[in-house]
């Protein structure tokens, strides 16, 4: 179902561009150089017979010209309204496109969590019975976290890392000589990310001396 709304979203946005597109083509093909051609018609017409004043056509000229600078003027606005539109359309719907997805899968994801803890939980347990039983979870587990994967989540890395409280949540602390403060000792829940976005951090426990 999400596929078929991205499509559809697709479609509407790829026809309302054409449609701003075609807008623009045609604010530029109205954009002629009818100023030159009236300039260059009015110097190589031949003087008529009962012509008004020299005078007089200058005002007409100038009457003329001001008018088509007015028009080419306007036609110059247009398209510059035209092409902001267009630009802003664009800019626009991609950020809203980036931003419906990042919070769809994210979304997604924070929901399927649960099932990755339950899944390490019962493979963390001592089976008891049938080897099968543990086969079939591992089975599905992996399924899962490969699909997960392919939608852009990541495993926050704890194991020999600093704690940094941008991807871990420290819930408690022990003293260790041997170790600085701040390292990380345990991973008690693990953390994950979604396109380098924390979605949940890690939960773990840190040396404090």
């Amino acid at each position: 179902m999400a596929a078929f709304e991205k499509e559809k979203m697709k479609k509407k946005d790829e026809a309302s561009l054409e449609d701003m597109k075609e807008q623009i083509d045609e604010a530029m093909a109205e954009e002629t150089p009818e100023r030159k051609v009236f300039d260059q018609d009015a110097a190589e017409a031949p003087p008529e017979e009962g012509a008004p004043t020299e005078e007089a056509a200058s005002e007409d000229a100038d009457a003329l010209k001001e008018k088509y600078e007015a028009e080419l003027a306007e036609k110059e606005n247009r398209y510059l309204r035209l092409q902001a539109d267009f630009e802003n359309f664009r800019r626009r719907t991609r950020q809203e496109k980036e931003e419906l997805a990042a919070v769809v899968t994210q979304n997604l994801l924070k929901d399927l969590l649960p099932f990755l803890d339950n899944f390490e939980r019962a493979l963390a347990a001592e089976a008891t019975d049938a080897g099968s039983l543990k086969t079939g979870v591992e089975m599905v587990y992996k399924q899962l976290v490969e699909t997960l994967k392919k939608e852009g989540l990541e495993t926050i890395e704890t194991k020999d890392k600093p704690f940094d409280p941008n991807f871990h949540q420290a819930v408690m602390r022990v003293e260790d000589a041997e170790k600085e403060d701040g390292a990380i000792v345990a991973e008690l829940q693990k953390g994950y990310m979604v396109k380098g976005r924390v979605i949940r951090p890690s939960m773990v426990q840190v040396v404090g001396n």
